[in-house]
């Protein structure tokens, strides 16, 4: 029998939670505590510790080591081909009941052991005394961070609706946000230690990460809850883990199921794996400016002070963190699910900020904010994710496999493109970046656009081949 859909209350609005039943609040309140807190925390130190050697390069390693040329673009190079190598292993972990690596080791230990791990090599990063000892340890935290967010991405899908999917996604991806604005202001402190110890300031910084990121790492393996098939959380009841197990099922959530050769073939043969892989490709590599050093390079150009060079370039953080919750409450509740439209307008702030910035002899002022309204086109990957989770919400194999499927193959592009758009010997004008950041952003709006259309005819369809009910 079909139900009415009731009308949410305003207060679903400001946090969902608030309409449901008092017995679905309590689950959802543990369940938000458990995973938005190990995820975001997580993701936190995971840009921390990524991040941390473009503020460490204008902080005075570049001198210290006598740095030239392309050097950081080979640095942050490394990272992501160890980041990629991962995933070919890892892809498995969000596929058919995490096999291979997981099916001996569950998400709740796998995942934060690799978290000890590239938290253990960001200390060592303080010892490098040449940039080849740099690109070797950079690998390898690349490697052991590849595990993170396809696998939080997955579990995160695995437990909360579509309408709270937005929400979620985006607190988790805006952590990663905060991180990188966490590392710029700790790096503006941690600089006046220069020579404590007998350590630059700049090793100060990746000491200090370590100190942040290892008690966070081994916190996941006491509250990260695996999925609500097979959770052994010790904050959940047996009626909270039947009631996470239902309320999939009534979001049309599929359960995993045997990898068969029908349905290699109708994944394969979807436009879902190849247009979702595709936009987070064009997102990914396409708001490029936000990603580089510029911003900080132009004010050491400009005779800033280190704590300064650090500081500002925080600005384009916070925007992307405000940006990010923005389309999230806006998509979860004005834009009724609706995805596409946060993407449209991230698309069109590319097109302004990188359309200016390759033209560069513009007013002082308008640079300024160019630069920072260059964080309004970072905060769409949460609802990316939470898009495809959707999308492909029915198979559940198919969920994993395009979730792996972005990720790795937006972090490929990401392998060999900046160094040919983002060249440091380059900066901070990055033209050629610029120009080609605007084909990018035209081609992602377009994507965005074919897939809701697509979508909206699966959708049709497949309501016209359901029986009506009376």
């Amino acid at each position: 029998m079909r139900t009415e859909s009731r009308k949410p209350h305003w207060k679903a609005y400001l946090w969902d939670t608030l309409d449901k039943s008092p017995e679905e609040r309590r689950f959802l309140f543990k369940l938000d505590a458990a995973i938005l807190t190990v995820a975001s925390l997580g993701y936190f130190i995971k840009n921390l510790d990524q991040i941390n050697i473009n503020n460490a390069f204008v902080s005075g390693m570049k001198e210290d080591l006598v740095l030239n040329g392309n050097q950081l673009n080979y640095m942050q190079t490394c990272w992501t081909v160890g980041y990629v190598i991962g995933q070919i292993p890892r892809q498995v972990q969000v596929e058919q009941c995490f096999n291979l690596l997981l099916t001996r080791i569950r998400p709740s230990l796998w995942i934060p052991s690799c978290e000890v791990i590239w938290s253990v090599l960001t200390i060592v990063m303080a010892k490098c005394s040449h940039a080849q000892q740099i690109y070797v340890l950079r690998f390898f935290i690349g490697l052991a961070e590849s595990t993170f967010y396809p696998g939080m991405q997955y579990i995160i899908g695995s437990w909360y609706q579509k309408s709270e999917l937005g929400k979620r996604s985006c607190i988790f991806h805006a952590s990663s946000a905060i991180g990188s604005m966490f590392s710029a202001y700790l790096m503006a402190a941690v600089y006046h230690l220069d020579g404590v110890h007998g350590f630059k300031g700049w090793q100060w910084l990746f000491i200090i990460n370590t100190v942040i990121s290892l008690p966070i790492a081994i916190s996941g393996f006491f509250f990260l809850p695996d999925v609500p098939e097979n959770t052994r959380a010790w904050y959940f009841t047996p009626a909270d883990i039947l009631l996470a197990q239902k309320r999939m099922q009534a979001d049309g959530r599929a359960n995993r199921a045997p990898f068969t050769k029908r349905k290699i073939k109708n994944i394969i043969s979807s436009w879902h794996i190849y247009l979702l892989t595709l936009l987070y490709i064009l997102f990914l590599n396409g708001g490029g400016i936000s990603g580089q050093p510029a911003f900080a390079i132009w004010l050491k150009q400009q005779g800033y002070s280190i704590p300064q060079i650090n500081a500002y370039p925080t600005l384009t953080t916070g925007v992307q963190i405000v940006t990010t919750f923005i389309y999230a409450w806006t998509s979860d509740s004005i834009l009724k699910g609706e995805r596409w439209p946060p993407i449209i307008f991230s698309g069109i702030m590319i097109l302004i900020v990188n359309t200016s910035l390759a033209i560069w002899n513009i007013p002082v002022a308008w640079k300024w904010a160019c630069f920072i309204l260059a964080g309004c086109s970072s905060g769409i990957s949460g609802l990316i994710y939470a898009w495809m989770h959707e999308i492909c919400s029915r198979d559940n194999e198919e969920r994993a496999l395009v979730a792996a499927s972005m990720n790795e193959m937006g972090h490929v592009f990401q392998t060999w493109l900046p160094l040919l758009i983002w060249q440091q010997v380059e900066a901070p004008e990055y033209r050629k970046g610029c120009l080609t950041s605007i084909g990018i952003a035209i081609a992602m709006m377009g994507t965005a656009m074919t897939i809701r259309h697509l979508q909206r005819i699966e959708t049709a369809s497949r309501r016209v081949r359901l029986p009506a009910s009376i």
